[in-house]
């Protein structure tokens, strides 16, 4: 048995690594169970199940310092710890969980930790004894997150690995058939066929840079480009980027559509796809999915995307809070359907070739087996 412990009050992309992990690792054969926090059911829990995963247990997780539900966290990990060869955690809390439960256990067992996040970790002594004896592995979402890692010496380098998540490649693939219904486009009463789509798919928070394309798509508009700009995605920040849009007079020429229910479908309808964070955002499920899904891609080169793309090749990649550069990006896929038809299939291969979820699963049941976690499992 494998336990993915994630303590994630929504659906982040810890919460979507961690599920993509064990929807993964149980397609290739192996007993695994992710553990989400309590109450958790509508943002978390439901979204995983609706992700492939099958078997789900709880813990309550609370965030800080809980006596009472901490110590009834960590008696039932004890409890689990003989039936279980792998413990996976994503966060701080079930990190500490996890490592004090082998401490009390003589059942010990290995424990990997996944940083998804750029904030370096403090070398305090309690992190060091966590993240140096109490921990088996760590496995990083970026290259980047790995070497400050290893630079503050919370672990050997051999023992921090980069790996980012693998994307559901028999959903998001450049080959789907088309969408029922006539998929996006259908939900864009009045938008000409062959009027050219750009889209953002992402949370409407500041760090996701909706401000830097509203200026980029009000400088194409000016130049006289014809296109259609979808927004795809909740959050705080709706009603402000609803305002920067009728600000810039891009009313006619931009539609905000919440959540999808086929984001697969709503992304092959796409021209061109938007990756715009302003600052690093981990690994982004949604840049890996736009590739798998053959669409072209501009990306801000911040995070993973420097790390897995090369500029011209399988995306283009621009500054990141800078819309003059990303409008000239832009407007050369919209001028070149050569061009995105090279970028898209060279984006989907390197998803396929390197990104996939079973590229993830086979890395993960390696690592596992060289701690010494016997048949990964699968028992």
């Amino acid at each position: 048995m494998i336990r993915q412990i994630v303590s994630c009050r929504g659906w982040s992309s810890d919460a979507y690594w961690a599920a993509r992990a064990v929807v993964e690792l149980e397609r290739a054969g192996h007993d695994v169970t992710l553990v989400c926090k309590r109450r958790s059911e509508a943002r978390v829990i439901r979204r995983a199940r609706e992700a492939g995963v099958t078997h789900i247990e709880t813990l309550e997780l609370s965030s800080g310092v809980k006596p009472l539900a901490d110590s009834m966290d960590l008696r039932r990990i004890v409890q689990w710890l003989p039936g279980t060869q792998v413990l996976h955690v994503h966060r701080g809390k079930e990190h500490w969980l996890a490592a004090l439960a082998n401490r009390l256990s003589s059942a010990r067992r290995p424990l990997v930790r996944t940083r998804h996040i750029v904030q370096p970790v403090r070398p305090h002594a309690l992190n060091r004894w966590l993240y140096r004896n109490a921990t088996d592995l760590v496995v990083t979402v970026t290259d980047a997150i790995r070497l400050q890692l290893v630079a503050a010496e919370l672990g050997a380098a051999e023992r921090i690995v980069a790996l980012p998540g693998g994307v559901d490649t028999d959903r998001f693939r450049a080959d789907a058939p088309p969408a029922a219904g006539g998929g996006l486009r259908a939900a864009l009463p009045g938008i000409p066929p062959d009027t050219p789509l750009i889209g953002l798919v992402s949370g409407f928070r500041v760090m996701k840079g909706h401000q830097t394309v509203v200026e980029a798509a009000a400088r194409l508009a000016a130049a006289g480009q014809r296109f259609h700009l979808v927004f795809i995605g909740h959050g705080a920040l709706l009603e402000r980027v609803r305002g920067l849009v009728d600000a810039a007079g891009l009313q006619d020429r931009t539609s905000i559509l919440g959540f999808v229910d086929d984001l697969p479908a709503a992304m092959t309808a796409l021209d061109v796809g938007i990756y715009s964070p302003l600052e690093s955002d981990g690994m982004s499920r949604v840049l890996f999915e736009y590739l798998a899904t053959g669409v072209p891609v501009v990306a801000t080169r911040v995070g993973v995307v420097p790390e897995v793309l090369s500029d011209g090749r399988t995306a283009l990649l621009v500054p990141a809070g800078e819309p003059e550069p990303m409008a000239a990006a832009i407007g050369r896929l919209l001028a070149d359907v050569g061009l995105r038809r090279e970028l898209g299939t060279a984006g989907a291969a390197l998803v396929r070739a390197r990104y996939s979820g079973q590229r993830l699963a086979g890395r993960l049941t390696t690592l596992y087996l060289s701690l010494g976690a016997a048949d990964s499992a699968s028992s």
